[in-house]
């Protein structure tokens, strides 16, 4: 279920990117109103996906897939141009989460094995 509500938290970022360019600086009122909406959506399935998902990973994923959806509806819907410095980033950035999916928190050795936490009154554990 995590990963779905994560699913879901792309999925209405990528319309409120999308408003956010429709809104034409939130002088539309209609966009600016949906964009709203689905940024707050975006960030309510997000939290909900980090109860059981590591923050690093869910944000990754959320910002990394977010990236490259959106750079392909920047380019398919409203037209804007792409470059190749453009496509080599967006691929390293998707690699990053690749490898994090893979090997980071979560898989294997847990964050909590590799050193000492520190709690808020200063006291390590």
């Amino acid at each position: 279920m995590p990963y779905l509500y994560l699913f879901i938290a792309i999925v209405t970022e990528l319309i409120g990117t999308s408003l956010l360019k429709a809104s034409d600086g939130f002088s539309k009122l209609l966009p600016t109103i949906g964009l709203i909406i689905a940024f707050v959506s975006s960030f309510f399935f997000l939290s909900l996906s980090l109860k059981s998902i590591p923050l690093n990973t869910a944000y990754a994923v959320w910002s990394g897939l977010g990236l490259v959806f959106t750079t392909i509806i920047s380019v398919l819907i409203w037209k804007e141009k792409i470059n190749f410095a453009s496509v080599l980033g967006i691929s390293l950035i998707l690699a990053g989460v690749v490898i994090l999916n893979l090997f980071g928190p979560g898989h294997g050795e847990s964050a909590h094995k590799v050193g000492k936490t520190i709690s808020i009154d200063g006291e390590t554990e």
